[in-house]
């Protein structure tokens, strides 16, 4: 069997400050790793099952002398107790490791767009697979604009109201 741990996985837990408790509960319990932005890992604790969310927090990961480290956490443990890391921290460095440190400083930082592109995927997307209008969207009328020309009355039976005159107070519904 070969041994894992690496030079950079030691480092990296020396860096962080924790007991033997919140090593053996990093250890023991199931982890959840995703970068949400450039340096921030959410953490969650998947052992909370359908409760996990509950127990999912944002890790912010900074560069210390070349190392990576997971700096803090938005849990109560991480807030409230400055001498101690927490378990979140903990599990970042030694579950998640390397790589998921170094994809969280990897991670593009998100620009802003300006319709380029989204007009550009506008154009290419046709989910009709009809054709480009020269309409644009700021000439489109609103879903949820009256149509008074669409009343509906006529095509019902016995005189009985369409559900847009009876919506707009025009006609009221027969007892």
């Amino acid at each position: 069997m070969t041994d894992n741990n690496s030079a950079a996985d030691k480092s990296i837990v020396n860096e962080l400050n924790f007991g033997a408790k919140t090593s053996k509960r990093a250890g023991w319990e199931a982890w959840e790793f995703s970068i949400e932005a450039p340096h921030l890992v959410r953490v969650t604790n998947a052992s909370y099952g359908f409760e996990k969310e509950d127990h999912s927090y944002l890790v912010g990961v900074k560069d210390r002398d070349g190392d990576l480290i997971p700096a803090e956490c938005e849990c109560p443990a991480d807030k409230y107790n400055e001498e101690y890391d927490c378990k979140h921290k903990v599990a970042l460095a030694t579950i998640g490791g390397p790589v998921i440190l170094q994809a969280a400083a990897d991670c593009p930082t998100p620009t802003v767009d300006s319709g380029e592109t989204t007009t550009q995927t506008l154009e290419e997307l046709r989910a009709d697979g009809g054709a480009i209008s020269d309409r644009t969207v700021e000439e489109s009328p609103p879903l949820n604009e009256a149509k008074p020309d669409e009343c509906a009355c006529g095509d019902l039976c016995d005189d009985f109201p369409c559900f847009e005159c009876v919506r707009t107070g025009e006609k009221e519904l027969p007892k």
